[in-house]
């Protein structure tokens, strides 16, 4: 008896989002859009209330989702034992580059594998690799507390953007849409986080504090004011330097990452032919 294999459509990639998978990234979705959209949708008499005490529920309902988000790829047959792996390793070697990223001039090379290995592997496994590897980093890192949550939510987001990009681009082109992608989601992932602490920030006295309750427009200006003033000289030089690596190294590494999910044939159905009378 002889084994052969066969694909199904979405040869190349490691993950493709099914029903099940929706689901769960809609739900994660949903979830960070109220997490970190609340200052800004908060009712006229609402007051300003610390995020620190609500992470630890938000967390606590973030994690289950994420492993959701994993367990669901598995349920639609878009990740296999294989493709589990390459997430893991992925996710390893992340992990492995954060302590590098001490802060200094933007250096962080995590954004760079989470770019690539989204781009690589698709949207699905872009957001389940970003969710991880901040995890895992952060508990390598002693970095966990209560703005973990929405690194990990910003950081999923960022490695689902990535797989969003169109599909048939490639070679050159695909490098520089990529890295294009990833200057622009560097600078929203710095402006997201900093969405999650600013409402006490300051307190309720400067010109770019939150103000309760104020209308839409003034506070987004504040928002934008407090970014300016308080991050925009790092996140700049992040994006910039994120970019550029992937100039650099993105085709190489995107052909690697490929040629590896065709070797291991994600997604691949294994079928038995019976032996002729010889045994061959």
């Amino acid at each position: 008896m002889t084994a052969s294999t066969t694909t199904s459509g979405h040869t190349g990639r490691a993950v493709h989002i099914g029903k099940r998978s929706t689901v769960a990234l809609t739900l994660v979705t949903i979830v960070g859009i109220m997490s970190f959209g609340w200052p800004l949708l908060a009712d006229p008499g609402s007051a300003a209330v610390a995020h620190s005490t609500d992470a630890p529920w938000l967390f606590a309902l973030l994690l289950p989702l994420v492993i959701a988000v994993v367990l669901a790829q598995v349920a639609d047959g878009g990740m296999d034992a294989k493709g589990v792996a390459m997430l893991g390793v992925l996710a390893a070697v992340g992990t492995a580059l954060r302590p590098l990223g001490t802060g200094i001039a933007g250096f962080e090379p995590i954004f760079i594998v989470l770019a690539l290995g989204g781009r690589a592997m698709g949207r699905g496994f872009g957001f389940a690799l970003g969710t991880i590897t901040l995890f895992s980093s952060a508990a390598l890192t002693g970095g966990i507390g209560p703005w973990l949550p929405f690194q990990m939510l910003a950081a999923g987001w960022f490695g689902f953007g990535a797989g969003c990009l169109p599909p048939n681009l490639r070679g050159r082109a695909e490098t520089v849409a990529l890295a294009a992608y990833s200057a622009v989601a560097a600078l929203l992932y710095g402006l997201l986080l900093n969405l999650s602490f600013w409402p006490w920030a300051l307190g309720l006295s400067s010109q770019i504090s939150y103000v309760p309750g104020a209308p839409l427009a003034e506070n987004l200006q504040r928002w934008i004011a407090f970014d300016i003033a308080t991050s925009l000289g790092f996140d700049i030089p992040r994006a910039i330097i994120t970019s550029v690596v992937i100039l650099l190294i993105g085709k190489p590494v995107l052909f690697a990452l490929r040629r590896a999910t065709r070797r291991a044939a994600f997604g691949a159905t294994p079928t038995f032919t019976g032996a002729t009378a010889d045994g061959k």
